[in-house]
């Protein structure tokens, strides 16, 4: 098995293994899924801890507005009195204005805290450093003990707009916000390697030989949208001085940051 050392950018992601015979559209994929897998994990587990201390989301016309608007505009949290947690709630408000104060009691707290720790260690970067690959069985593992405790201490659910409850349906918004940009879409998601992208027509091998003991360190981007050598300036390689060089006299490049 190929180990892969998946990065984006300079920064250390997790390890991966497959075989050297894999479809290289299949490892893209497989990469893309287990990348974005972990970035909900960790989207959740943020919320969850908005949720811990600060109870679930208000309604999106309530988010915001003082006590007297609410009460002026005769405006009421529906969801909020359904919503209970397992053993009452405890009053801690919250001073940004999205959720209802409502927080578990102590007891609850402490159980979905718990595995909100456990679930950040599944897909945490130090799995590197222990030489941990993560597969898309254990993001799905952390995702499975989240909605568990969720349901333990929210036994009636959450509300439909609750960011928790619509990333655990698949129905989250990102649109505009940076959690979005971070995410790669599976379709236009590209891997590379010593300086080369891994063509998706292509097996592993063809790159990395017959050695099934081999280690690499994969990048993963977004497909660019440009011309090829826009495109190579853009790559996770890319070193604008070599490159300056080699385009030399040629017009009309425009060279950007990394």
């Amino acid at each position: 098995m190929v180990l892969l050392h998946v990065k984006r950018g300079d920064e250390s992601q997790f390890l991966l293994q497959a075989p050297g015979s894999t479809e290289v559209e299949e490892l893209t994929v497989q990469v893309a899924r287990v990348y974005n897998g972990r970035l909900k994990v960790q989207r959740l587990c943020s919320e969850m801890e908005e949720l811990v201390e600060h109870g679930i989301f208000l309604p999106p016309n309530m988010q915001g507005l003082t006590d007297d608007q609410i009460e002026e505009l005769k405006l009421k949290d529906e969801w909020g009195e359904k919503c209970v947690p397992s053993g009452g709630a405890v009053f801690k408000k919250d001073d940004i204005g999205r959720r209802n104060g409502q927080a578990p009691n102590e007891k609850m707290k402490q159980v979905l805290k718990k595995t909100i720790e456990e679930a950040k260690a599944i897909i945490s970067k130090k799995q590197v450093e222990a030489g941990v690959c993560v597969t898309m069985e254990m993001v799905k593992d952390a995702l499975d003990q989240l909605r568990g405790v969720v349901m333990i201490v929210y036994p009636m659910g959450l509300p439909p707009y609750d960011p928790i409850r619509m990333e655990f349906e698949n129905k989250e918004d990102l649109s505009g916000t940076q959690a979005g940009l971070n995410v790669i879409k599976e379709s236009e998601a590209q891997l590379w390697w010593a300086a080369k992208e891994l063509r998706r027509t292509k097996k592993l091998s063809d790159y990395v030989g017959k050695n099934e003991k081999t280690k690499i360190i994969a990048k993963i981007q977004q497909r660019l949208e440009e011309n090829d050598d826009d495109s190579c300036l853009n790559s996770p390689w890319a070193d604008n001085t070599a490159l300056k060089r080699h385009f030399h006299g040629v017009k009309d490049i425009k060279w950007r940051p990394r």
